[in-house]
């Protein structure tokens, strides 16, 4: 194993057992509490053992879902904290079914689960402070060295400026080759004047480099490939800059992919019949269950439209969008903007758009005016997790000036997306480039664990009110 994977590993493993201790003592601790605050009855250390177990177990596998135990996690602190409630919130979920309605025999007080995670979430909030904040852990980040100085080294500085964006690793320096093109490249990053030949190794060695970033602008003739053989063999990995910026950023830098790299390149399965008819049923049914429980939020809606435009104005708005593998298919929302919005023909959504009514905003804010297209999951045009589906004047446009853009069709659309939680507006060419990066990931990526990981985090989305 490799010093940068070694240490990612390590990194996850002290987290999940220090994390475990923790929940162990606060499920402890709410039972001592109880015992001196309401004088419970003494509970039999088998069941009290059951409990805390479940408890790690469940809270653990939540927090795994939510993605805390990432060696990559890229997320504020604000971010963390939020995944943590998630996570505790699942287990508080599970563990009551468990213990009130299936195995009562287990449980310990009614208030047991509350103090118990009220505990969970302030003590790992707490922890995550002082360890990813302070480094209370003492575990340093996976050093690397970018070949290349040039234009494709520069998305580095343009695109990782900030200290969030550079969480997992440390960047020592990026080494120019011939070939780069400085005119474009890097301005202000550390820049550092090493020969790539035999001595190349005892650099890295004295600066304890743990990963290689190949960012060239030309490699033919220039890379050292003797060089890099005995830096891979010795454990030190060597990874393609657009890997990286994969790992890093969760996108795919789409301005700098070339051919063989998608031919080479991990991912982007085959289609599975069996598994789309699948995943096909599990989107009816959870389309089905949702429609049952939201459909107070669609009256709603429905009497905002009538109240604010009188009860003849048109509730529903349809259009035409690209679905799966370009066939076009009609989509449904309950209408947020005037009944004018577009007589001067399409145009693209903005943010603070004039033409979004009072009720609009409102509906926009929490999702609800997506509600209407569980019908288009129903029907099997959509699915709950894909990229958001473009309308076809827009599509056409986008075809010709961004490149690979009519990938993101070999997936099928969905309500909500990987490109919506990282790049959540999109109002121009610039921005359809940018959410691609992020579709593309999803297309290649795609899994039922990424699916699960943005469907948690849309409902996050939805709850703080973030929705565009």
């Amino acid at each position: 194993m490799s010093p940068g994977k070694g240490k990612q590993v390590k990194r996850s493993n002290i987290l999940v057992i220090f994390e475990a201790v923790l929940i162990a003592y606060c499920a402890h601790l709410a039972n001592w509490i109880l015992k001196q605050s309401v004088n419970i009855q003494p509970v039999e250390d088998v069941v009290m053992a059951l409990n805390i177990g479940l408890i790690v177990v469940f809270t653990q596998l939540a927090a795994l879902s939510v993605g805390l135990y990432e060696p990559k996690l890229r997320e504020t602190y604000r971010g963390v904290v939020r995944r943590i409630f998630v996570s505790v919130a699942i287990a508080y979920f599970v563990m009551e079914v468990l213990t009130g309605a299936i195995f009562s025999g287990i449980s310990i007080h009614p208030y047991y689960l509350p103090l118990t995670s009220g505990l969970i979430i302030f003590t790992l909030c707490l922890f995550r402070y002082f360890s990813n904040k302070m480094g209370a852990l003492g575990l340093g980040k996976s050093r690397i060295i970018v070949i290349g100085a040039g234009e494709r080294a520069s998305i580095i500085e343009r695109r990782m400026r900030r200290d969030v964006d550079r969480q997992g690793f440390e960047l020592v320096g990026f080494i120019p080759i011939p070939g780069d093109n400085r005119e474009h490249g890097i301005k202000n990053e550390e820049i550092i004047n090493v020969p790539i030949d035999e001595t190349f190794r005892q650099f890295l060695a004295e600066n304890e480099i743990e990963e290689i970033v190949i960012a060239c602008d030309q490699r033919r003739g220039t890379l050292p490939i003797d060089i890099l053989f005995d830096c891979r063999i010795r454990g030190i990995d060597i990874v393609d800059i657009l890997d990286f910026m994969e790992r890093e950023s969760g996108q795919i830098a789409v301005n700098m992919i070339y051919p063989s790299w998608v031919i080479y390149s991990n991912g982007f399965h085959t289609h599975n019949y069996l598994r789309d008819a699948l995943n096909f049923g599990i989107n009816a049914f959870l389309a089905f269950i949702i429609l049952l429980f939201t459909w107070p939020l669609m009256l709603f809606a429905v009497l905002g439209i009538w109240i604010e435009e009188g009860i003849k104005a048109p509730l529903l708005y349809s259009q035409d969008r690209i679905g799966l593998n370009g066939k076009v298919f009609r989509i449904f929302k309950f209408r947020s903007m005037r009944t004018d919005a577009e007589k001067d023909g399409a145009k693209w959504a903005t943010k603070n758009d004039s033409r979004v009514t009072r009720i609009g905003n409102i509906l926009r804010k929490y999702r609800i005016d997506e509600l209407p297209q569980l019908w288009n999951v129903l029907r099997g045009d959509m699915a709950f997790i894909g990229p958001r589906p473009e309308r076809p004047e827009f599509v056409e446009q986008l075809i010709r000036e961004i490149p690979y853009y009519n990938q993101r069709h070999n997936v099928r659309p969905g309500l909500a997306g990987w490109a919506q939680l990282n790049y959540p507006y999109g109002a121009s060419i610039e921005d359809s480039m940018e959410k691609l990066k992020f579709d593309l990931y999803y297309v290649k990526h795609q899994s039922f664990l990424l699916d699960i990981l943005i469907l948690i985090r849309t409902v996050e989305v939805v709850l703080f009110g973030k929705g565009r």
